[in-house]
This record gives structure tokens, sequence and C-alpha cells, in this order.
């Protein structure tokens, strides 16, 4: 494949910045088809611009082929904005302006299979992202771990966890509660997960149990261990509790009453 890249001409890169102008206003356009309308305009004026047919894949049904087909697009046009260079950037990619395209694209392709039910896939796209950027100016680490938790991955888990030993906070340590869970139920390691779990956010078992309702609009910003992480953890990853046999009832045991107690005494 690298034999295969070719470096962007001056007058192709001269047409993709002004596309790019039009992906800018496409992003802030007040309806949806004067989105559209501006992004197809883009991609007319440079099939190099990936940020155009990423907002054509904003516009699409999540999961479905036309979103797929879009990401698609836009991936194979942000390798070809990278070129030759694009073996000599791995390791360090977003750190180089011209790919951060490309992994914007590559990102959103990882949602998009794992709305539509191809979650091997999904898995790779982030593992491959990971591999491109190390560093994960992204945090997509945070929704692979996530993603691995749900299938029940923990191996896949550990690795990443040698991978990144310093990481904090609800979107790392409750999808490694529930991926021990789901390997061996209520055992010595999960119960130590979920202590991990509720020592870095105390506000996710009320959601995750329904106690606490989750707000209309999630939000912008959060902090480690605040209420707004909580929300967004659970948003984006309650289903995966819901869908494990006995992992809402395991979790209610463990985070109230005497058993908790208990389980905080081991």
């Amino acid at each position: 494949m690298a034999g295969k890249r070719r470096n962007p001409t001056r007058k192709q890169l001269e047409a993709l910045d002004k596309a790019m102008d039009l992906v800018d206003e496409a992003r802030q356009a007040s309806s949806v088809k004067r989105s559209a309308e501006l992004a197809m305009e883009a991609i007319r004026i440079s099939p190099l611009c990936a940020d155009a047919w990423s907002v054509l894949a904003a516009i699409a049904e999540p999961g479905s082929d036309q979103q797929l087909t879009c990401l698609t697009e836009a991936i194979a046009a942000g390798e070809a904005a990278i070129g030759t260079s694009f073996e000599e950037m791995v390791g360090q990619f977003w750190g180089w302006p011209e790919t951060r395209p490309y992994m914007r694209a590559k990102g959103f392709l990882a949602s998009a299979l794992w709305k539509r039910g191809r979650h091997e896939e999904a898995v790779a796209v982030l593992r491959d992202m990971l591999r491109l950027n190390p560093g994960d100016n992204q945090g997509m680490r945070y929704t692979l771990i996530g993603y691995l938790s749900e299938l029940g991955d923990l191996a896949g888990i550990q690795a990443l966890v040698v991978d990144y030993p310093d990481e904090e906070g609800a979107m790392w340590f409750w999808p490694i509660a529930l991926a021990e869970f789901r390997h061996g139920g209520d055992t010595d390691a999960s119960r130590r997960a979920v202590r991990a779990a509720v020592k870095s956010n105390k506000h996710v078992p009320a959601l995750l149990l329904g106690t606490r309702k989750l707000p209309k609009v999630p939000p912008a910003f959060h902090g480690i261990g605040d209420l707004n992480e909580a929300v967004l953890y659970a948003v984006e990853f309650m289903a995966g509790w819901k869908a494990t046999a006995g992992a809402i009832e395991w979790l209610l045991m463990r985070t109230s009453g005497p058993a908790s107690s208990r389980a905080t005494r081991k």
C-alpha cells in the first residue's frame, strides 16, 4: 500500500485549503440541507477533503450503509492527503495537522461500526488508531476499554492497562469492573475492581441502578470523579451493564447495604 501512495501536488493542496473553508461553513450551517450542500461542494473542489465526507456521515443515519460509505470515503481521502509520509508518521499521528482529518474519520468509523453491530471491526479500528498515535490525543483508549468491557475481553483490557498504567476516572475503572464480573461473576477480583471503580467515581452506581435520572442533555464538560463524568459514562455504556445477566443486581449488592460494607473491608 505504501508504494502506491503519492504526495498531493501543490495545486491539490491549494484546492484542499479552499474546500476546508467550506467545511467550516458546513459545520455551522443553519440547516442539514445547507450543510450537505456545502460538504458536497467541498468534495467537488477537493476529493482529498476527508472532513467534508465526515460532515456527510454526521448527517446520515447512525450505523447506516450511507454513513459507513461516507466514512470509508473520508478515510481514503484522508490517507491520500497525507501522501507518502504516512508510514513515517506512524506513532506521531495527530501531532501532524494533515493527519487529523484521517484520524477524525477513523474514530467516527469505529463508532458507526459498533452501532451496526460490527464489534470486532470497531475494536480493530480503535487499536489501529492507538498504533498510529499511542499518545492518543483523541482519548480513543477510553472508548476501546468500554467496548472491550462489553465484549467481555478481559485479556484485551489487561493489555490496554499495561500500555496506559496511569489512568484514572470512571471511563477507565468502571469498564474494568464490568469486565471482571463478566469474566467470573462475584469474585475477589471483581470486588476489588468495583471498589476501585467506586473510588474513581462514586456517582456512577446511582445512574446505572436508576436511582438517579440521567439528564436529557449530556454535559459538555466534565472533571475526573464528578457527576458529569458519571453521566457521560452511563450514557455511553449503561447498555453493557443491562445486557450482562446479573450485573445490575451484583452492582446493587456491592455498592449498597451490608454487602457493600463487607466488600469494603475485604
